[in-house]
């Protein structure tokens, strides 16, 4: 099983908003928690009146199990905070945004480094690679 960051502060795990952003940013600072969503659609217990519902973890392998063993439950996402982060407005049109903001995140972009202070101003210049994602990736 793949290692994955540890949460920022497992005290305040199930503390967040469950509506948040999903996806997007290209960058993370840091893991708040890890979360299962589970559909009464899909077969999860029906406890939220016919709403999805989620559990909160403080690690990705105990999400992980128990995602697997339940029934109606999608795979562990990660809920990320995002100090700056960056907008593509329109395809290849970046913009470095300065404000922080949570997200929900597919687990596998935490295998990315974590944002540095160059990140995003390596990511935007004009004498970045021409495959941008490799400074996200930690590749150059």
């Amino acid at each position: 099983m793949t290692k994955y960051p540890e949460v920022k502060d497992p005290n305040l795990i199930g503390e967040y908003p469950a509506l948040v952003m999903s996806g997007g940013g290209y960058v993370w600072d840091d893991v708040l928690e890890y979360r299962v969503w589970c559909y009464p659609a899909n077969g999860a217990p029906d406890t939220e009146d016919s709403n999805d519902y989620y559990y909160y973890f403080s690690t990705y392998k105990e999400a992980f199990e128990f995602s697997k063993n339940n029934v109606g439950c999608e795979p562990p996402i990660a809920l990320i905070l995002q100090e700056e982060y960056i907008d593509e407005e329109e395809p290849g049109k970046f913009v470095h945004i300065k404000e922080p903001r949570l997200t929900e995140w597919q687990v596998e972009f935490l295998k990315r480094p974590k944002r540095t202070d160059k990140t995003i101003p390596d990511f935007l210049s004009p004498d970045a690679p021409s495959n941008r994602l490799d400074i996200l990736r930690g590749l150059v």
